[in-house]
């Protein structure tokens, strides 16, 4: 589990395909510093096992479904990526839970800068309309965010100068996808109101 605060911008070293999966090293130092083989750390919001582990890097491999629905599999030498550790104890929660599993690939629109601080708007996919809410929480890049806006067809989110900085939304360009991750929270509302009317018999 992970909070959505990203605590460094890695970059890709390699992808080595393998068959139908891939193996990514990535550069990094502040995750690496407490990792340990079998770790799992966030890259670009996809939870991932770190093998490998060195000063200054980690692998980790990628199952096909991994890079079916995330960005993952578009990911080339020295692409910028977030990385956060997943969460112990006695982290705070600063953000909102993340589970690293991406639910879509959304479509990064345009960011509109506002006196240091931006809009984002990202495009989504009709799937996951129904778990999106004004003033909810959304996972995009694995970014913890809020929904500031919200339409039909995309969402709008208020970056602030830091997340600018230290996260690869500068990196983006128009278009791109990016990996979108809904609130937990609704997923098991509507399970819990699925399995209710069924067992009603409505």
């Amino acid at each position: 589990m992970f909070t959505g605060i990203i605590e460094e911008l890695g970059a890709v070293r390699s992808v080595e395909m393998r068959g139908e999966d891939a193996r990514v090293v990535i550069e990094a130092r502040i995750v690496t510093e407490d990792a340990k083989e079998g770790d799992s750390i966030a890259v670009n919001g996809v939870c991932l096992t770190a093998l490998d582990v060195r000063q200054d890097s980690f692998a980790a491999d990628c199952s096909r479904e991994t890079l079916e629905r995330s960005t993952l599999g578009r990911l080339r030498p020295g692409a910028p990526v977030n990385l956060e550790r997943a969460v112990t104890p006695a982290t705070r929660l600063g953000g909102h839970i993340v589970q690293g599993h991406v639910d879509a690939r959304g479509r990064f629109l345009s960011a509109t800068e506002h006196g240091g601080s931006w809009t984002v708007r990202i495009a989504y996919p009709p799937e996951i309309a129904r778990y999106l809410v004004f003033k909810g929480s959304i996972a995009v890049e694995g970014i913890s965010l809020t929904i500031a806006e919200l339409t039909d067809e995309h969402f709008e989110i208020a970056v602030i100068p830091k997340t600018w900085e230290v996260t690869n939304f500068s990196h983006l360009r128009p278009n791109d996808e990016v990996n979108v991750e809904a609130d937990i929270i609704a997923k098991y509302v509507e399970r819990m109101l699925k399995s209710s009317a069924i067992s009603s018999g409505s």
